[in-house]
């Protein structure tokens, strides 16, 4: 949502998060309409597809998928959704063992993965350490007896502050993790796909824009980073089927981070279905389409023929359709986050931010 109306403005003076447009918000409509307008102009989506899709027809028996932060949330999510389709998965996450506020492990997630009937790799990984990255593609070849066909890059550290209230060794944490580290696992993943003749690049991070910074500078510079490897590799293995792209959530999405940091209600949020749903369609997809920044629902909407009726599926709390919060496009301060322990400082900060 680029603006507001005055409805919304009132409604949300006192609340830290907008909540779903009343009905007199001229911006409450879920128009296919609208979003391909939102789409055509940042240039990164083909025409749309007039025939459903059907997810569960996907094979991918044989193919071997890394997904990094895969111990829970969306990347456990697209580990399992590719299992029931035949992939083996590498579950590449650092947590073996479980946390109060952060249940699941590479191991839990095996399991999980396991009773599918397909092959599952646990492997602890930091992506920060790149000797960890390429020894976890070793490690996936010599289990699977290939390299990786898929790499989703989902492992990531969420930092919502003003410039000068980032410390710069935290800085440095956020931009190892998700500039650096993605560029390290991709580019250990490549030569696998390379020589295999075929790989699909999937980093969960936002398309490039040229707004949106206030309180969120470091965490843009680090989260573009993954967007540009992912069309690097597009343009660099363009005609070998070797595909990239960027995928980021219209709204917010259920996951321990939506959980701990307090990002509103279920009511606000999807499903991490929706985004698992994407991956595979977006696997599927031929090596021609590559390179693309997306966007869930305008991709669903404009390549998969979704309605809105499709997208009810994918609501926490199915009444409620959850406001498209990650949509915004003003410069305007959205929220503040970065310390689990200091979320009520931060809610604090965002309120008097809005006043």
């Amino acid at each position: 949502l680029a603006e507001e109306c005055s409805d919304c403005k009132n409604r949300e003076r006192d609340s830290e998060l907008p909540s779903s447009p009343p009905p007199s918000c001229p911006f409450n409509t879920d128009s296919s309409e609208q979003q391909g307008n939102t789409d055509d102009k940042k240039g990164t989506m083909a025409s749309m597809s007039e025939k459903k899709f059907d997810f569960e027809s996907v094979d991918l028996k044989g193919r071997v998928a890394i997904i990094t932060g895969a111990s829970r949330g969306i990347g456990r999510t697209c580990a399992l959704t590719l299992a029931k389709l035949g992939c083996g998965i590498v579950v590449a996450a650092k947590t073996t063992e479980p946390k109060a506020n952060l249940p699941g492990t590479i191991y839990t997630v095996a399991d999980e993965v396991r009773q599918f009937g397909v092959k599952c790799l646990p492997f602890k990984l930091d992506i920060r350490d790149a000797k960890k990255c390429q020894e976890c593609v070793q490690k996936t070849k010599e289990f699977f007896g290939r390299g990786p066909d898929i790499l989703i890059n989902n492992a990531s550290a969420l930092w919502w502050q003003r410039i000068e209230d980032t410390p710069i060794n935290k800085y440095d944490l956020i931009t190892q993790i998700n500039a650096r580290g993605t560029f390290a696992i991709t580019r250990a993943c490549l030569p696998y796909m390379e020589k295999q003749k075929f790989g699909r690049i999937i980093c969960m991070s936002p398309p490039l824009a040229p707004v949106g910074f206030n309180g969120r500078t470091a965490y843009n510079i680090s989260k573009f980073g993954m967007t540009m490897v992912a069309m690097g590799v597009a343009e660099e293995y363009a005609g070998e089927n070797i595909c990239a792209h960027s995928l980021w959530p219209a709204t917010v999405i259920e996951s321990y981070a939506s959980i701990n940091f307090k990002l509103g209600e279920r009511a606000m949020w999807r499903k991490p279905e929706i985004l698992a749903d994407c991956v595979v369609s977006l696997i599927a997809e031929d090596q021609h389409f590559t390179g693309k920044m997306l966007i869930d629902e305008i991709y669903l909407r404009k390549r998969r023929a979704f309605k809105d009726q499709d997208f009810i599926k994918y609501r926490c709390v199915p009444d409620v359709e959850p406001p498209k919060l990650l949509l915004q496009e003003s410069s305007d301060v959205w929220i503040y986050r970065g310390d689990v322990k200091k979320i009520e400082g931060d809610k604090d900060r965002t309120r008097r931010a809005k006043l």
